[in-house]
């Protein structure tokens, strides 16, 4: 009995965050990031790519991993439509789902 009511107040709590997302995207949008040549070209490349076969089956590993890739293609699109080089740096503003999509795999 508990247990259920602990999930519970986990599915309570996570209308929370969601709040809080709702105030940050309202406030911030997009962010400007400046990234290397090499990864600039990396994350446009990922957007160019065709992906022509369906994921079927896959482990929570490789749907895990799938989200990461389909995350940088979608970087790869805001580089190709904003981006704009300074030197060797691309700067670009990126929506705040994808820049926090990128810091949480920066730390994984």
């Amino acid at each position: 009995m508990a247990d259920h009511e602990q999930y519970e107040r986990y599915r309570e709590d996570s209308d929370v965050p969601a709040a809080i997302g709702t105030q940050v995207d309202a406030q911030v949008g997009r962010v400007a990031v400046r990234l290397p040549r090499s990864v600039a070209e990396a994350a446009a490349a990922a957007w160019e790519r065709d992906e022509t076969e369906g994921p079927g089956e896959e482990s929570h590993e490789q749907h895990a991993l799938r989200d990461q890739a389909a995350e940088l293609a979608l970087i790869g699109l805001a580089i190709t439509q904003r981006g704009r080089w300074e030197g060797d740096e691309l700067v670009v503003d990126l929506d705040v789902e994808s820049a926090g999509a990128a810091l949480r795999a920066s730390r994984r």
